[in-house]
Formats: C-alpha cells, structure tokens, sequence
C-alpha cells in the first residue's frame, strides 16, 4: 500500500477523480439542500490527506499550480461579470456603505488579526487580509434561500456578495503588486515604478480587451456559435500576457476584463452568463477539490490555539466590528444591522484564490505563505457550518424572515390566477401575481394579494422583486407564447421542477410542437388559459380540503368525481407540490388538498 502511495495515481485518472467528486459534492449538495463547500472539503480531505489516494503535487507534477492559476484568473473573471454598476446605483445605501467603507475596514480588521492573532507576517496579513473580505454568492445564495429573509436585509447579504467577491480579490491582487514588487526590486523607486508599470499595463490590457469584446460582439464580428470560445481564449490570453509582464497582473487585468464587459449592454450577454455559470460550477468544484487534497497531514496538524483564535476573531471580532460602523447613521434598523454583521459565510473563491496567493507568497520567500491555505479552510469551515445553522434561527428571532415557507409566484392577472392565489393563501403560502397591464392587477389587490406592475422578465423585476421567497412560479398569461418564454428564463434560477405554464392552445399540433427543452411543466389538468378561465366564470373554485383518517384521498375521489387536484401540501411545513395531467396527489393523515371543483349547487328552499 505504501508503494502505491508512492507512486501515484495516473493523472489522467487523477483528473477524472477531481472532477467526479467537484461535480459530484456539487450535486450532492443540492440534493441534501445544504452548501457544495461543505461536501468538496471532505471530498478533498479523504481522498488527499487522509487516504493518501490523490497528491496533487506528487500526481500532477509542475503543472498543477499553472492549472490552478488559469482557473483562478476565469474565477475572477466571472466575478468581475457579477458587478454591474447599474445594480450597483440601484441597490440600498447600505450596500454601497458596506462596500465602500465595510470592504476597506474589514480588510484593515482582518490584516490586524492575521499579524496578531494568527502571527502572520505584513506581507501575508496584508494579502490574505484583502481576500477575507469575501463573502462568497455562491454560499450565501443557498443560505438565503433557506432562511428566506425579508427584502433589504437579503439584499443587503446578496448584493454585498456579488460586488465584494471581484473587489476582494483585487484588493489582494494589488496588495501582493505591492509585496512582490518590493521583495524583487532593490531601489524603491525603481519598485514603486514597476509596480505602476505593471498595474497600469494590466488595468490598459484588462479594458481594453473588455472593450474589443463587447465591440466585436455588438457589430456581429463574431458568429453566435464562436462567442463562448473566443471569450474563454482571450480570457486565457490577456491573463497570460499581463502575467509575463508582472507576476499576478494577469488577475487583476481579466477582472477588469470582466467588469468592462458586464457593464456593456451586450444583447448576447446571456451567452457570457452561460459560459461563467458553466465555468464556475467545474473550475471552482475542481480547484477546491485539488486544494483540499494537497493539503498535508502536518498541515491539518499543525492548526492550533492560534488557528482557532484567528477563526474566531474573524467571525465575531472583525466582521461585525467592520459592519456595524460601515452602517452606522444610517436609516437602516438595528435589527438588520445585526444580522448582517454576524453573517458572513466564506466560500470557495476564497479558498482557491488563497491557495494561489500562499504559493506564490511563499515562492517569493515569505515562509508563512503556507499557512494561508489552512486558515482559509478553517475559516471557510467554521463559517459555512456557523451561518448554516444560525442564520435562520437568527432571522426568526429578529423578526425579520419573510415566510415560514416559500411561496409561489403567478404571473399574469386573470380571474383564475386570482381565484388559485386566494386559495394558496388559505394555505398560509406567500403568493404574487405580476403583470404588466396595471388593470389586470386591480381586482388582484382589492383581494388583499401582493402584486408586481411590470414584465417579471425585466431589469426591474430583477432589481426590485425579493425572488428568494418564492420556490414556484406560473405562467398563466393569454399569450401562450410569452408564457413559454417566461418558464424559459426563469427555469435556470427557479428550476425546471418548479416551473409550470397554462398548456398552449396549439399544443397537441405537430406544426406548432416545441422541443421539451422549450416551456413549463403541463399545471393541474391541462388546461390551456380559456378553459382555465371558463372554469372560474362557470363557477369552479378552488378548494382545500384536509384529509384524514375518515376522509381520504379514495374518499375525496368518491366525493368529487368531477374534481381535479391540482396540488398537495405536506403535513408539518412540508413542500408545496403542484400536480400535473399525470401526477397522483399524496394520501396520508394531515395532507392538504388543493382542488378545482364545480360550483356547490344551489339549496331550493323547502
């Protein structure tokens, strides 16, 4: 077994296996409903250091930290694509408080604690200090789900996320310009005027090639088909040149690369979206999975009182300490101030970018660069499992989550989409109808149900709407063809479980068929939006009936013959199920019913 071990694995095999367990904890993950970063540190740590099945290092050879640099530089690049600066302006004065005064004091916070507490040198405190103030989206989206806060203080979270993840990392970018350039110049001037060279090179390069991108993209220089490829090429490209220009440049020029190209208003922006959502769930699942597993055994050991102290004084000291002055005199209520400030999950940018910068940190001779990697894993740890079981017990208590359970978002306006809102709310599940047509949605809000005024498919409806307190949307307009693109759009963020639409009048016609990867699922029993609504004038409605021990589901059947389910409710807070054509509802004590019945007939008096 111990010349096994030694002789490793072969990479092929060794690249098979990092991608089986990435991908494989990612979809684990989501199955158990709990964050991927969570699965991918044990994935890592059993088949690295504690089988011994995977060295990196030893498997892989010299180009095992190239492959971790270009994946961190399109990790960066991707996060440069989240910051627009319209949602930017959009957003909350608190986000932009926490962005401009939270981010840069909790850089500060953090680079005290490192040198303090973990006893990190300058050099490393300040680098791996401008890294922490990362609060990874791809961990907070799942937590935000879960606890299902109100609007501003899960905009607050999210956004924070998103604009903090590039700027986080290009604070440390700049700040290891700063240590490389001073370890490997001699004069100070002659450094600080490298390090300008470099930075504005990178930042020229960086927007440049931003700038040729959404050029050749707008004027149709680039065929659809050729986009994502030639987007990943330049990518590779601009970091490769900037790179051998100044050591770590590359980073900062594809972040800015990113930036340029999100604020561009490309119209096949959806393409760029596509290729960084692709891109991040394998590069960040793999590059996880290789950090995790090169750690040692002498490293895991090695943590101490020390590592724990960081961990904790990161948490509980520096973060909220960092928030709560960056929100300070603000309009914003203290009970949201509190909760953001003892939130604040790490994720698995954090680690992958503080795996390259410990590297590179100590191949420039700052030893204690191999001691980022394992306070980044602790930290990101500690977070992940801290915030996952205290954010929601947490909003409870502060009174500021929006609904015991998610809700169900209808769009389109009709007496029937009203007549179905009224009887989810009979269910206790938060309910919205969106439209555009304002007089559509009046008879809507004299029921007492929340409305949108505007397309659900616009930038406004992205900024404004809180789409986190929803699980399930509808799509039951008069335009059978605006309903099959909102399930289209809205599939990818919601689901395509959790999608539905009013079966198209045409449907059954082979000449208007669409392919599967087209539309919603088929809602209740198949009706198209007149028959829906023929229903609703001819007197159906919706009811919920409750079954029991005496009144069961065969029971129900034999009462309503001429009923249709159309959804159940589990016993207890379980999920809400829409039904189709060919789903049977659940039987069981305490299920809850949701029916389409004909009018109750009318009693003639005696």
């Amino acid at each position: 077994m111990a010349t096994s071990e030694l002789a490793g694995i072969d990479p092929v095999l060794g690249f098979a296996l990092v991608g089986a367990l990435g991908v494989g904890s990612q979809w684990l993950a989501w199955r158990l409903r709990m964050p991927a970063i969570v699965l991918m540190l044990l994935a890592g740590l059993m088949v690295g250091p504690v089988l011994g099945l995977l060295d990196p290092s030893r498997d892989f050879g010299d180009i095992m930290s190239p492959i971790i640099a270009i994946a961190v530089a399109i990790i960066l690049f991707e996060g440069g694509l989240t910051l627009n600066f319209r949602s930017l302006r959009d957003a909350a004065v608190g986000v932009r408080r926490l962005i401009l005064i939270g981010a840069p004091l909790g850089w500060l916070l953090s680079a005290l604690t490192l040198h303090y507490v973990a006893g990190l040198s300058w050099e490393t405190s300040a680098v791996f200090g401008g890294i922490l103030i990362v609060t990874g989206p791809t961990v907070i989206a799942p937590l935000l789900r879960q606890a299902r806060l109100r609007r501003r203080p899960a905009a607050l979270l999210q956004w924070e996320a998103i604009v903090n993840d590039p700027v986080g990392a290009l604070a440390a970018v700049l700040a290891f310009e700063v240590v490389i350039v001073l370890q490997t110049q001699t004069g100070a001037g002659a450094a600080v005027w490298d390090m300008v060279i470099g930075i504005v090179a990178a930042s020229v390069m960086g927007v440049a090639a931003g700038y040729g991108v959404a050029r050749a993209f707008r004027l149709g220089w680039v065929p659809e088909y050729m986009k994502v490829p030639v987007l990943f090429v330049l990518v590779l490209g601009v970091f490769a040149v900037s790179d051998a220009l100044l050591h770590e440049s590359g980073l900062l020029a594809v972040t800015l690369m990113g930036l340029w190209i999100a604020n561009a208003d490309l119209p096949s922006f959806t393409e760029m979206r596509r290729f960084k959502e692709h891109a991040t769930v394998l590069l960040v699942s793999g590059v996880f999975i290789l950090l995790a597993a090169n750690m040692s055994r002498e490293t895991l050991f090695a943590m101490d009182w020390r590592t724990l102290a960081f961990v904790v004084a990161v948490l509980l000291v520096a973060r909220p300490v960092s928030v709560l002055a960056s929100l300070a005199l603000s309009d914003i209520p203290w009970r949201e101030r509190l909760l953001v400030a003892f939130t604040g999950p790490r994720g698995v940018v954090l680690v992958a970018v503080a795996g390259l910068f410990g590297e590179r940190l100590t191949a420039i001779g700052i030893t204690d660069g191999a001691q980022v990697s394992s306070l980044a894993f602790a930290l990101v740890a500690a977070s992940v499992v801290l915030h996952g079981f205290t954010l929601s017990p947490m909003a409870r208590w502060l009174g500021l989550n929006a609904a015991d359970r998610p809700g169900v978002l209808i769009v389109g306006g009709s007496r029937w989409s009203i007549a179905l809102a009224q009887a989810l709310q009979k269910m206790d599940l938060p309910v919205m109808i969106a439209d555009p047509n304002h007089a559509h949605l009046r008879a809507a809000r004299d029921a007492g149900i929340e409305t949108f005024f505007g397309d659900i498919l616009s930038e406004a409806a992205e900024h404004r709407l809180d789409l986190v307190r929803y699980e399930q949307i509808i799509a039951a307009t008069d335009n059978d063809a605006y309903n099959t693109l909102v399930a289209t759009d809205l599939a990818p963020e919601f689901g395509r479980e959790n999608v539905f639409q009013l079966r198209r009048a045409k449907e059954q016609s082979t000449r208007h068929a669409l392919p599967a990867s087209l539309g919603g699922r088929a809602f209740g029993p198949d009706d198209t939006y007149i028959s829906a609504n023929a229903r609703v004038f001819d007197g159906c409605e919706f009811r919920v009936t409750k079954l029991s021990e005496e009144f069961t589901l065969e029971k129900w059947r034999e009462t309503h013959p001429n009923g249709d389910a159309v959804a159940d409710l589990g016993t207890n807070g379980g999920a809400l199920r829409f039904l189709g054509p060919d789903d049977t509802p659940r039987s069981g004590v305490g299920i809850r019913l949701l029916s389409i019945l004909p009018a109750r007939p009318e009693r003639k008096d005696s």
